[in-house]
């Protein structure tokens, strides 16, 4: 089973970049798709980015396309979300999941259906 760990929230000022980490640990952690999702206050949780295991497939949310950019380094068994141009309307929790089917069908299912998360990381935008 793998297991995750968020890092790299913080406070920054709209317009400012910043580049979240998801640190996996457990087997084969080159097979598996990795998802961003965010969570404002009182709202859903929602897709942001998704990468396939090989890397070779990556997806995006509307409302990041061109801001936000997810690699990994299996090597490092780790994901990032490198996110520029922030806005305050980006603030929210940002999680990390991980799971063995295919990028498509992750980001067509949704958070629900995913079961390996990490704990979080807060990222808050000013203006």
């Amino acid at each position: 089973q793998v297991q995750l760990v968020e890092s790299g929230g913080g406070l920054v000022q709209a317009g400012g970049s910043l580049r979240l980490s998801c640190a996996a640990s457990g087997r084969a952690f080159a097979s598996y798709t990795v998802g961003w999702f965010r969570q404002a206050p009182g709202q859903e949780r929602k897709f942001v980015a998704a990468i396939s295991g090989s890397a070779d497939s990556t997806y995006y949310s509307d409302s990041v396309k061109g801001r936000f950019t997810i690699s990994r380094d299996n090597a490092k068994n780790t994901v990032y979300l490198q996110m520029n141009s922030l806005q305050p309307e980006d603030t929210a929790v940002y999680y990390c999941a991980a799971d063995p089917r295919e990028a498509i069908v992750v980001v067509t299912l949704g958070y629900r259906y995913l079961k390996v998360w990490g704990q979080g990381t807060l990222v808050t935008v000013s203006s």
